[in-house]
Parts: structure tokens; sequence; C-alpha cells
């Protein structure tokens, strides 16, 4: 009998820690990422490109051949078994802001916790970034798909041995992140 109330017991504190990270501590993260104006979307996407540009060897590179760049700079993910995540960004094209996008994405499985993520796609090809744009909500994994550049130390991103059409970048607080995929995450225009 002992065992089984010590195990209720911290069922019970589980669920109440959930509770409260749901109803205190979520609102605050999420506060970040909704409803930003225009301007305040485009000043976190110029720091977001200039840490891309510090951070990945190739970078410019790749900046100066790409036909259009969507940056999302505060995609927030929470999550507890049941998991999601939401941000806004721009895409530009020519260097500037043509669009606003937003990027949502839910999962389920082994994960507690919070972080935040900067992720940067890379339209190489014109049909890629006219597909992109002209869907009502662009699927990655469905509607096309994102190569990620998985590199060792020294090494860098290098357009001539990368040759997909959409190529994708995501940071993290300690710097770009390895071994990810954005499939099932969607993005849709928003009127900004």
């Amino acid at each position: 009998m002992r065992l089984h109330f010590y195990t209720s017991k911290k069922i019970i504190s589980a669920v109440a820690t959930i509770i409260v990270f749901v109803l205190v501590i979520a609102p605050h993260f999420s506060q970040g990422v909704q409803a930003r104006s225009a301007k305040e979307i485009d000043v976190s996407v110029d720091v977001a490109l200039n840490r891309f540009k510090n951070e990945v060897p190739g970078a410019n590179e790749f900046l100066k051949n790409a036909k259009g760049v969507l940056v999302i700079p505060n995609v927030i993910k929470i999550g507890f078994v049941i998991g999601g995540e939401y941000g806004e960004g721009a895409l530009l094209v020519g260097g500037k802001t043509v669009d606003y996008y937003s990027v949502a994405a839910g999962s389920f499985g082994f994960q507690i916790g919070a972080q935040s993520k900067i992720i940067v796609l890379v339209f190489m090809e014109e049909n890629a970034l006219t597909t992109f744009r002209d869907s009502l909500g662009w699927t990655a994994g469905i509607d096309g798909s994102v190569a990620f550049i998985d590199y060792g130390a020294g090494r860098s991103a290098d357009t001539d041995n990368i040759r997909n059409p959409v190529v994708g970048f995501v940071f993290g607080v300690k710097g770009l992140m390895a071994n990810l995929s954005l499939e099932g995450s969607k993005f849709t225009k928003l009127t900004k």
C-alpha cells in the first residue's frame, strides 16, 4: 500500500506542475511570438540574418545566390509529452521584405520544457520560391523538402556542393543545430 500511495503522490505532483506551467509560465513565452508588428519582425529578422552571417561559414555565398530567404527569428517551442511551436518572420527577395509568414508545428513524444530557435530557409531555385509563395499554406515534407546543412568544424556550407532547392539552417541558444527536421511544420502567409 505504501508504494501505491507514493506513486499516486508523484503523479498528482506532476499534474500540478503541468497545470502551473501551462497557466503561469507558458503565456509569458508566447507573448514574444504572437501578433508582432511588421517593424518588430523586420528588426528581429535583421538581427537573425547578422547572426547567420557571423556563425555559418559560407552564409554570405548562400545569401548572394538565393532567390529568396525566409527568416523566422523567434520560434518558441513548449512541450510536455504533447508540444507545439510557433513563430513569425519575413520572406526577403533581393534583400527586401516581400511577405510575412508564421510557422506552426505540433509534436508528441518524450519532451518537456521550452526553447527558442531561429529558422532560416534559403530558396536556391526560383521554382521552389514560387511554389512556396503561391501556396495557401506550405508544409515542409509535403509541399517541398528542406535540406539541412550538417557540417563539421572548419568546413563551410558550400553552394557548389549543395544543390537542393531549399536549404535550411536552425540556430538555438548555443549556435547552429544539427540533425533537425521541419517535416510537418506549416508556413502560412500573414497580413501585416
